[in-house]
């Protein structure tokens, strides 16, 4: 075309000379990824949305773990009308309790409201969403209580706890005790015979849930209870402090009457419901002693654990 024959490449009809880039234009060929989610764009109206419930719901206590959907049950919450009364007379520490907005008067939930105001405890008033949400789906009838997580002491603790009381320390070992019921029982049963405290495993083995509280008759705020990762170790520190060990066994020969060692510090080792003491701690305890109990096959083992305390305190006596 006349006028263009100085155009650069004019004679090459238009086709480039040029090799290459030399990679210059390697960066613009790059993706840029996967696309975020619409809550992970600042800009965006659903990353707003969810910092703004993120907010709201920092205060609100945690959902349980696990759903359960029988009335007080965990270890953390207690639902029902009676379960929740009955742990409001019996008075275990609680945290926080919740009752259903527009949840129906009864003598029951007047009892709760009037006990909670005379104890100064937190209320606070939800929807029955939440007060579901919170109780794991129990059957909560509009109210439930939060009970504070327990305390345990820590087995050297114990242990030092112990060896200043000298000789009339006393101690009671649990081993793979699993109904909270039994371990209330103990505690209170530790705490009326003067016991220097209580030793549970960690697994396998109760704690200090609602039941037991209620249990224990409030003897639990009295008495330290202790939690060990390994009871066997735990125990086996007692036993080189100095301590004998008497394990509860239904089958031993020695009555717990002609228990040696009753006015040395002490260990009393009290074995599960059914399968009694497991064989690592039969093995670790000093003296295996028995309940003479003609009449049945075997002893409850909170029963049991009160009677062996009451015997050991009237030798001491």
């Amino acid at each position: 075309m006349p006028g263009n024959s100085q155009r650069r490449n004019a004679g090459s009809r238009g086709r480039s000379t040029a090799v290459g880039s030399g990679g210059k234009g390697r960066r613009t060929l790059r993706g840029k990824g996967p696309t975020p989610k619409a809550e992970d764009r600042p800009y965006h109206k659903a990353y707003k949305a969810k910092q703004e419930a993120q907010r709201r719901g920092a205060g609100r206590p945690a959902k349980p773990a696990a759903r359960t959907g029988r009335p007080g049950a965990g270890a953390e919450w207690v639902a029902g009308r009676n379960p929740v009364l009955e742990a409001l007379q019996a008075g275990i520490p609680v945290k926080t309790a919740y009752v259903a907005e527009g949840a129906e008067r009864d003598d029951r939930l007047r009892d709760i409201l009037k006990i909670t105001a005379d104890r100064g405890l937190p209320m606070l008033q939800v929807t029955r969403a939440e007060l579901d949400r919170h109780t794991g789906g129990a059957v909560h009838q509009g109210v439930a209580l939060q009970l504070p997580e327990f305390a345990y002491a820590h087995p050297d603790d114990l242990l030092a706890t112990a060896l200043d009381q000298g000789p009339s320390a006393l101690v009671v070992a649990l081993d793979q005790v699993t109904d909270p019921r039994n371990l209330g029982a103990v505690v209170r049963s530790a705490a009326a015979f003067g016991a220097t405290g209580v030793l549970i495993p960690e697994r396998r083995a109760a704690g200090m849930t609602a039941a037991a509280w209620k249990t224990s008759a409030g003897a639990a705020a009295r008495i330290p209870i202790a939690r060990a990762t390994n009871l066997n170790r735990s125990l086996k520190a007692f036993a080189d402090a100095g301590f004998t060990l008497a394990g509860l066994d239904g089958e031993a020969d020695t009555d717990i009457a002609e228990l040696p060692g009753a006015s040395e510090p002490l260990v009393l080792v009290v074995g599960s419901e059914g399968e009694g003491l497991s064989r690592l701690a039969r093995q670790t305890c000093d003296v295996l002693v028995s309940i003479p109990a003609p009449g049945v096959e075997s002893l409850n083992a909170g029963v049991a654990a009160g009677i062996a305390l009451y015997e050991i305190s009237r030798q001491r006596a």
